[in-house]
């Protein structure tokens, strides 16, 4: 087997150090669906400060994944820790942006409402919306370039500018690990271009962002990390390393053909 395939066969020691500084680290994770595995026995560690793209198939386990290691869906084995402390221990850390269709937009709410909400935990169910998280909740919003909508219902806005939003409602949390579903599905290129410019910069800001990704032409521009998934685990790596013609073979199968590989110029080891 060769070097790409085996990224993450390191000795067990070595990637129990790793989990313990890691900002998500995830070890022997298993969900199933009825009796067919969604994602079995995956093991992956972000580095701290990366931006990493979680890529594969449809239908290959990527959101699965990511709401496994958040407690969304219920694991079968495994387990999976946020700077080495269990995820109950560590949710302020944590942002997650879900993908924008399962969200329900046409709950009657106001865009600084949602963002609002990513204060809730410093907020509480009684504490009033003082004028300093009003004031937050524009800058997350004019971060995005969605300050001049603050006051518009959320389900009249487009696709992108929903997807800013929740971007803006991330941001307000104040996390350190910004976990992300397809940021990128059915949105325009403004939207696109303003989201990574946001992710770039909290990475130069010292945060970790992880998104499940599908655009393979852009994962050298947007990305230095790389996660390669089809139900297992088949590569992990700096993008120079884990994401070449040899991996993408070896998790799209006949799903991706030699002229596409070629497209993306990768090199093969």
């Amino acid at each position: 087997m060769s070097d790409a395939l085996t990224l993450a066969a390191r000795d067990g020691r070595h990637v129990t150090d790793e989990a313990a500084s890691s900002p998500l680290a995830i070890r022997g994770l298993t969900v199933s669906y009825g009796q067919k595995p969604a994602i079995f026995s995956v093991d992956m560690t972000v580095e701290d400060g990366s931006m990493t793209a979680i890529i594969g198939p449809n239908g290959a386990g990527k959101s699965t994944l990511l709401k496994a290691a958040l407690g969304i869906v219920p694991a079968v084995s495994g387990s999976a820790t946020i700077y080495g402390t269990p995820l109950s221990k560590a949710r302020d850390k944590i942002a997650y942006v879900p993908q924008r269709a399962s969200v329900d937009w046409d709950f009657p709410t106001r865009v600084i409402d949602v963002v609002l909400m990513g204060m809730s935990r410093e907020l509480g169910l009684l504490r009033p919306v003082r004028t300093r998280h009003r004031v937050r909740a524009i800058e997350c919003l004019t971060r995005v370039g969605m300050q001049d909508f603050a006051t518009r219902q959320i389900g009249q806005l487009s696709g992108g500018q929903q997807q800013r939003v929740f971007l803006a409602r991330a941001l307000a949390q104040g996390a350190s690990l910004y976990l992300l579903d397809e940021p990128f599905a059915g949105v325009d290129a403004a939207t696109e271009k303003a989201v990574i410019a946001v992710l770039k910069s909290l990475r130069d800001e010292g945060k970790t962002v992880v998104c499940v990704h599908h655009d393979l032409s852009t994962i050298g521009e947007y990305f230095t990390h790389a996660v390669l998934l089809n139900i297992r685990k088949v590569a992990e790596g700096p993008v120079a390393e884990a994401f070449t013609a040899e991996t993408l073979q070896a998790t799209y199968g006949g799903r991706l053909g030699l002229a596409q590989i070629e497209q993306l110029n990768l090199r093969a080891i």
